[in-house]
């Protein structure tokens, strides 16, 4: 789900090559939720091994890092601890969303519509313990640094990028990063760089968003950016308050200034929500303002091409002659990032 704010907010396309030298902490959960929803069969069923076990997240992870590794980017993977007592109600509602996209599945099957297939497969992506314990396993053996946060993924990923000297962004689809304090958010990053449209193919570029930029832009501060998305809805008020959307959010948090004031306003329209859609403004605020999360250190550690071959060939089932050809490209990556000295401890 995630924060929208995109029609509000400055961004710009950027060339990869502009991100050469660069540390991004990458939201984990959100990208292997990419690459478990986009990486199908042409109807619609996730990659799998002769065992019948989803590998789009393998695939992902493998071949669409390597590329980016190929640009010079140093990646570190912030996964999810113990979510936030509210997300649960996120958590319930995507739930329910799986059930009526499974229904319309099982229809779109049964009428041998592909495209129907297609459509509500990518909204049954489950991300299991399973998942997580291989992709971590994988991303390590491709030297790739790994984080496992106490709280949130994404608010981990957006403080590491805030305090840690050398880190240049988060990466993430959603615009929560922001909220949670990242001074600079790239978007589109591990995306194929083309996607199909309705009216075609359609070129995909990374884009960066600069909080600083997004602060004087919209003629606000970060407390009232967070009023803001806490009125349009987030992951822990999916709904937000009805009626409200980005411009006049960005109207009333411009208006009333102070927080208290803020949801003072629209004290009447938070009492008439459904006692299911109900929230307490001040804990929403707390959680983005003061969030879960670790000062860590990592490593990016040396390629292990065994442990490569073991997962992806070994495991599941990948072919012998691409995983060698990708490997033979990570080498040459390894011998450049040794010369440029990029191998180091943060």
């Amino acid at each position: 789900m995630g924060l929208s704010i995109r029609e509000i907010i400055p961004r710009r396309e950027i060339e990869i090559s502009e991100l050469k030298g660069k540390v991004i902490c990458v939201d984990a959960f959100n990208t292997i939720y990419q690459f478990l929803s986009s990486i199908r069969q042409i109807d619609g069923t996730p990659l799998m091994d002769k065992k019948q076990r989803i590998t789009s997240h393998l695939s992902g992870i493998f071949y669409r890092n390597i590329t980016l590794l190929e640009h010079g980017i140093k990646l570190v993977y912030v996964f999810d601890g113990k979510p936030p007592e509210m997300k649960y109600k996120t958590f319930r509602e995507r739930e329910g969303v799986r059930e009526i996209a499974k229904g319309r599945y099982e229809e779109a099957k049964g009428e041998e519509d592909i495209e129907g297939m297609k459509r509500y497969s990518s909204q049954l992506v489950r991300i299991n313990d399973e998942i997580i314990r291989e992709s971590k396993e994988l991303l390590e053996a491709m030297g790739i640094a790994v984080v496992q946060a106490p709280g949130e993924g994404e608010a981990q990923a957006a403080h590491l990028a805030r305090i840690r000297e050398g880190i240049f962004a988060a990466a993430s689809q959603d615009y929560d990063s922001l909220l949670f304090g990242a001074p600079r958010l790239i978007r589109n990053l591990t995306l194929a760089k083309k996607r199909k449209t309705i009216s075609g193919w359609m070129e995909v570029k990374p884009e960066i968003i600069e909080l600083e930029k997004v602060l004087n832009y919209l003629e606000i501060n970060l407390d009232q950016l967070i009023c803001l998305g806490i009125l349009v809805g987030t992951d822990y008020n999916p709904k937000g308050i009805p009626g409200i959307g980005q411009k006049k959010a960005l109207q009333i948090v411009k208006r009333f200034k102070q927080p208290i004031l803020i949801f003072d306003s629209v004290k009447e329209q938070m009492n008439n929500l459904s006692e299911e859609d109900k929230f307490d403004w001040r804990v929403i605020f707390e959680l983005f303002h003061k969030p879960d999360v670790s000062n860590s250190l990592f490593k990016f550690t040396k390629v292990n091409e065994k442990k490569i071959r073991e997962i992806l060939v070994e495991e599941h089932d990948f072919s012998d002659d691409r995983v060698q050809k990708q490997l033979e490209r990570l080498r040459e990556i390894t011998e450049r990032n040794k010369q440029m000295g990029l191998d180091s401890w943060f």
